[in-house]
């Protein structure tokens, strides 16, 4: 589609990743391979107007290797570039927001010197409060569903996909270090049979974790919900398409325990929407200096250093945080992503299991509690015997 489009095109911003040793991501690889035919004639992008962003991290040889190469080559066909190339640097303490943030208001301020506004359209403020992506309507008491029913996984597809996922049963967990050891490694077996699932050796298994129902309890009670409490989502734009992973009708226990991601650290957006519900001059103020593009050094000593998360940072701002309206939570805080790791068994030896061998994620920094790896520490509570 942007291959045959991109000819009539008047002004393209490119937002680029690296993979591998240089390579360009998979969903790239077929515009790329057009980018680079022979036979392009060198005006054939002359009437656009166009900027890159590459999202790096410089701890690689090929840093940035794909913007940098398109940014030539669109150049080449006779593109005219905005800016440089952006070069974002995941190894940066403040991120790619380091470059992006310059990047992005030379940007704007150069599309709109060249696309001027129509007349009557204004640019919306950043004081603005824009609408949520989904809306929740909660269902008459007498029509709530028992949650044990929101449960059950649905009918497996032909071939588990990450939308999709295969409901496997633990069939052991067993510690394979010394109590005495300062890592907990366990060997963890699934069954999967009539999964579908076929694997190679250095093949990963992505496994899709959920929250401990002590933080579930905990981010229900600062936000005042009702955990048994059940209701349909309703998108706000009619051609937005529902989560995946949520069933419809759900319930608040069901949301926060398989979809909200509350244990990650919080990204500086969270801060941003977050600042648009206080009802609290000092936490409002601290929100959006934490959401400022000057305010980064001292948000990445509040988050990134210490893994501070989402419903860490929730206790902090409770004024804040009572306030949120329930709507808003699918824009907050990011769903819950599987995580992936290495099989350690053969489907030769074992052709309806997969092993891992994994090491439950534990360490400290200077916040009194222990910081946790979400998956590991899931996977290594559930108790097979237990009918887990």
């Amino acid at each position: 589609c942007l291959q045959a489009n991109l000819i009539n095109e008047l002004l393209v911003v490119f937002v680029c990743a690296t993979t591998g040793q240089g390579d360009p991501p998979d969903n790239m690889k077929m515009f790329w391979r057009f980018l680079f035919r022979k036979n392009l004639p060198p005006s054939s992008l002359c009437q656009l107007d166009y900027a890159v962003l590459g999202l790096g991290d410089s701890s690689y040889p090929k840093f940035n290797f794909v913007a940098k190469k398109l940014h030539k080559r669109v150049l080449q066909l006779g593109g005219n570039p905005l800016l440089p190339v952006a070069l974002g640097d995941d190894q940066h303490d403040l991120g790619p927001d380091a470059v992006v943030d310059p990047w992005l208001l030379a940007l704007w301020d150069k599309i709109l010197a060249l696309y001027p506004l129509p007349p009557g359209l204004e640019i919306i403020s950043p004081d603005v409060r824009l609408p949520p992506k989904y809306t929740l309507h909660y269902l008459a008491e007498d029509s709530q569903h028992p949650d044990g029913g929101l449960l059950q996984p649905t009918a497996p597809r032909a071939v588990p996909s990450e939308l999709h996922p295969f409901p496997a049963r633990m069939v052991s967990n067993q510690r394979v270090t010394a109590e005495s050891h300062f890592q907990d490694v366990r060997l963890i077996e699934f069954d999967v049979a009539a999964s579908g699932i076929t694997f190679n050796a250095g093949d990963v298994v992505m496994i899709q974790p959920q929250n401990c129902p002590e933080d579930v309890q905990q981010f229900c009670q600062l936000l005042r919900l009702d955990p048994d409490k059940c209701f349909v989502l309703k998108p706000t734009e009619p051609d937005t398409s529902l989560p995946a992973l949520l069933p419809q009708p759900c319930t608040i226990r069901y949301l926060v325990t398989h979809y909200l991601d509350i244990s990650c650290v919080p990204r500086r957006s969270f801060f941003e929407l977050l600042s648009y519900f206080s009802t609290n001059e000092l936490e409002r103020e601290k929100l959006q200096e934490f959401s400022s593009a000057q305010g980064q050094e001292e948000l990445y000593s509040y988050c990134n250093r210490p893994r501070r998360t989402t419903l860490e940072a929730l206790w902090d701002f409770p004024h804040t945080t009572c306030a949120i309206p329930p709507d808003y939570l699918l824009d907050l805080i990011p769903r819950i992503r599987p995580r992936a790791f290495s099989i350690a068994s053969s489907m030769l030896a074992h052709p309806d299991r997969i092993q891992i061998l994994m090491a439950v994620v534990r360490y400290k920094t200077r916040l009194s509690k222990p910081r946790r790896g979400l998956c590991s520490t899931w996977l290594a509570s559930l108790n097979p015997e237990q009918g887990n």
